[in-house]
């Protein structure tokens, strides 16, 4: 991380997400800026310091709890003291700080002593970019919307677990993985790309969300490779790109092996499309 003595331009928000909107407010940071994040631990499109991973500004993280207590002169102050060489800050339209979330953009002009610039409202196709509404896109499937407003794939990353075992079986090979702090999409089946241990590639696959109702009723994430088998250590990462269908109740294992059969076609010209 850069020397924070350096610093001279900081935005500040909870940046769950780094979507588009955050990004607008990066933009202003220049050379030698940094993002602060204020960690409220609701943060669950890019939990803790999955955040790292969509800017090449340090982060610096405040714990809401650690300040929650300031009131708006006296946060300022802790920033200017964590920052000595800070010049600007950066803030979204709607930010808030201070005690009870008292001081907006207009305390800050008049507290601190340099630049502050306020970001309007950054919107796509009409729509404002949230945080809150990329979760519901998230919750009701819409993968492409959520992906629009992030502007990248909106991807969860877990440790790789052990299978009902029937997949490879009876079935199709899959990869499994438990994940804990993302929010998981609606259930259901979709065009992924799937990224296995510390390979810097992504392969194609297809994924599948939610509860095996045509099998042992458990819950599982896990992904089929569609560019051959490969071998998964320790952990994987999905990539969502599109929502193919719900989940579905099947009487017997021939449908649904027919329906994983059309997933994969589905998948496969979604996916061939993105490298068109």
């Amino acid at each position: 991380m850069k020397n924070l003595d350096k610093t001279t331009a900081i935005a500040i928000g909870g940046f769950d997400g780094m979507h588009v909107g955050h990004q607008e407010l990066f933009s202003q940071l220049g050379e030698d800026g940094c993002i602060v994040v204020i960690e409220t631990g609701y943060a669950n499109l890019t939990p803790k310091k999955e955040r790292e991973n969509f800017s090449h500004h340090p982060i610096v993280y405040l714990e809401l709890d650690d300040i929650r207590h300031l009131d708006g002169e006296g946060f300022v102050s802790l920033l200017k003291e964590k920052f000595p060489q800070l010049q600007k800050m950066v803030v979204g339209y709607d930010f808030h700080f201070g005690k009870n979330r008292k001081c907006s953009f207009d305390d800050l002009k008049n507290i601190f002593d340099g630049e502050v610039i306020v970001v309007d409202e950054v919107t796509h196709n009409g729509d404002s970019v949230h945080s809150h509404k990329i979760r519901q896109k998230l919750t009701i499937g819409d993968i492409k919307g959520a992906n629009q407003f992030l502007a990248h794939n909106y991807t969860i990353k877990g440790e790789h677990i052990s299978g009902q075992g029937i997949g490879k079986k009876e079935l199709v090979a899959t990869i499994n993985i438990t994940t804990n702090g993302y929010l998981v999409p609606k259930e259901g089946v979709y065009a992924t790309l799937t990224r296995i241990d510390d390979e810097e590639h992504y392969h194609p696959s297809v994924s599948f969300v939610g509860h095996r109702v045509s099998t042992d009723g458990s819950f599982a994430i896990e992904s089929h490779i569609l560019d051959g088998e490969v071998f998964c250590d320790k952990k994987a990462a999905i990539s969502f790109v599109s929502f193919i269908r719900n989940n579905e109740k099947f009487d017997n294992l021939d449908e649904l092996r027919i329906a994983i059969k059309k997933d994969i076609a589905i998948a496969s010209k979604e996916l061939k499309l993105l490298q068109l």
